[in-house]
């Protein structure tokens, strides 16, 4: 598959097939996070590699909605960064988030994002702290979100062409 067909066949998938990604396959998406650009070439990323279906379950609790397919995904990456840092690890997070995503379409396999950064519990719990007290994460270290990875239990149709909203590009001016 090609680039601009691995973008447009890359979809958010929140139902995954039971069971376990090899650790190639695990190796492979850490990977391409590793390789993914970063401001000032700092890496100051931290992925926190979760297979453990208990703490898979803990997971899917961490929003009031949005997140409860984590619990059937083979393997979650919690995509973390120090603000004290790195003042661009959003930034660089997203990227490698990203990344790890598009190793996955390639290989056949499923994603989705879950966004952990800024969102809170009915309670005023932040997502965050929820994440850190399941996985054991310092408190000067930031969630910016889970990506949940599996097998598809259904291929979702490409992006279509049709629906990109080329109205909001924007040549030369806005």
């Amino acid at each position: 598959m090609d680039f601009s067909q691995l973008v447009s066949h890359r979809r958010s998938c929140r139902r995954f097939e039971a069971g376990e990604l090899t650790p190639v396959e695990v190796e492979a998406l850490l990977r391409a996070a590793l390789l993914s650009p970063t401001s000032r070439n700092n890496r100051s990323w931290q992925f926190v590699v979760v297979e453990e279906k208990t703490d898979l379950e803990k997971l899917a609790d961490v929003k009031e909605s949005g997140s409860a397919f984590v619990a059937g995904a083979a393997v979650a990456v919690v995509v973390a960064g120090c603000p004290d840092r790195n003042d661009c690890w959003v930034e660089d997070g997203s990227i490698a988030a990203y990344a790890m995503q598009l190793q996955a379409a390639d290989m056949g396999l499923a994603s989705c994002w879950v966004q952990v950064r800024g969102r809170r519990l009915s309670d005023g719990t932040t997502s965050a702290d929820v994440v850190r007290g399941i996985l054991g994460i310092p408190d000067d270290i930031d969630i910016l979100c889970i990506i949940a990875f599996g097998k598809p239990a259904a291929i979702p149709s490409p992006h279509s062409e049709e629906t990109l909203p080329w109205e909001n590009i924007h040549p030369d001016k806005y």
